[in-house]
This record gives C-alpha cells, structure tokens and sequence, in this order.
C-alpha cells in the first residue's frame, strides 16, 4: 500500500482538556524550580516512525509481575493486588503495553544508594517490576503495600503511600508517568505532588478498594485504571507539550 499523503496515515488525538496535569513550576513542591524548563519547549512534528516505532518491551521474567516472589524469601509488610485496565481517550482497550511499577518497601525505603534515611531495608524486596497489559488492557502487580517518608520538601513533610506507573501507549513516543495514591491517605492535605495536580484531576491518581478482587487469606486488593488520553486522563508527572 501507498501513502499519498503522510499526515493521513498518522493517528488524531483529542487536545488534553485543561485542568488535567499539574504545572511545570509549582511553588509548594521546591525542587520544580531547578526541574523545570525555562524556556518554551520546541515541539518536533510527528513522524509515521514515532508512532508506529517499536515498544520497549523486551523479555519477562516469571516474577516480573510478582514482587513478592523475587527473591528467596517473604518480603514483610501487607500484601496486595494492584490491577487495573489501560484506556485510550475512547475508552478502548491498550493491549500489549509495557506498564512498568516502582516504590518504596513496607517502611517507605527505597532500594537504591541515594535513599539512606533511617528506616530498615528488605533484603526480600527490590520495588520494581513490569507486565505486558492482556487483549483487554488489563494488568496486575502483586505486591507490599508502601510505606510513607520523609522527603525535606518543607517541614515534617512526608510522602503519602504511592506506587510510580511508567506506561507505553500504542507507539513509542506514548509514555505516561504517574503515581498511585491509597484511599483516604492523611498526608494528602500536605503533599505538594500530590496537590500539584488540579483539583478536579487528583482522585484519578488514588486507587479503589476492591473487595471483591482480595485473594481471600492472601492480599487485599486495589483497582488503579490509566486513561492516556482525552477528558479522563490519568496526570502525568512532568507533562509534554
């Protein structure tokens, strides 16, 4: 088949509503005066090869999804089920997109070098982990539910329990970086990421109960569906022009 005109073959998206992600530069949450750009962004036009590129997907391991069982022992804290569905702005299915999870351990401590604040690490629980979403854009994680920390933003600041998403839409210039909060969390009042976000837009990044997706004598269970695009999509961290 021939292409006659190039901008045919390429896919339309509705324009993100306003009101949807938070601002580059937000005062309450210091560090976007150092990360965030200072002048306007250039925007490349968009090529049949960035939409229709490959996907980073690349091999599963057996436990990717499972990060409980990564290692040779029990990690401590409370388990649970983290699943939801990947959504276009139609409410269509995302199949076989990579969503990629990381967070902190039961004590809210990350397993990385520059995390050394006094909280115990477990040698069981490495937070990170990866599936490939169904023919239904489902996926899910099993996992320990994170614990809050303190982070220096201000004082006695402390993070809510969340869990970071990286997700890859249908092409590879389609990433979405998120957080997933708990329900009913205390430390949201005083979270500058978390009330980055526009109010309207911030009860799509806190996941739901659901009891009837718990693992009876196993884990409890939340549901966290991702929306890409369009009206009811889920924030991004560091939106793109």
């Amino acid at each position: 088949m021939t292409i006659q005109n190039l901008s045919d073959a390429l896919p339309r998206y509705r324009p993100v509503p306003p009101g949807t992600h938070p601002d580059l530069a937000d005062p309450g949450y210091r560090s976007t005066a150092l990360r965030h750009p200072t002048q306007a962004p250039i925007v490349l036009p968009q090529r049949l090869t960035e939409v229709t590129g490959p996907l980073l997907t690349g091999p599963l391991g057996p436990s990717d999804h499972d990060l409980t069982t990564q290692h040779a022992g029990e990690p401590l804290g409370q388990r649970i089920v983290v699943f939801g569905r990947v959504l276009d702005s139609d409410g269509r299915a995302v199949p076989d997109t990579l969503v990629e999870i990381w967070q902190a351990n039961a004590a809210g401590r990350y397993a990385h070098r520059n995390d050394d604040w006094p909280a115990p690490l477990d040698p069981n629980f490495t937070g990170g982990g990866r599936v490939l979403t169904d023919a239904q854009g489902r996926y899910s994680f099993t996992t320990i539910k994170p614990g809050a920390y303190p982070w220096g933003n201000h004082h006695n600041a402390w993070r809510p329990a969340h869990i970071h998403l990286s997700l890859f839409g249908r092409a590879f210039t389609q990433r979405l970086v998120t957080q997933m909060y708990f329900p009913d969390d205390p430390l949201f009042a005083q979270d500058p990421i978390f009330n980055s976000a526009p109010e309207g837009a911030r009860q799509r990044m806190v996941s739901t109960f659901d009891l009837d997706a718990t693992q009876p004598n196993w884990a409890l269970a939340y549901r966290f569906d991702v929306v890409l695009r369009g009206r009811e999509q889920t924030p991004f961290e560091e939106p793109h022009a």
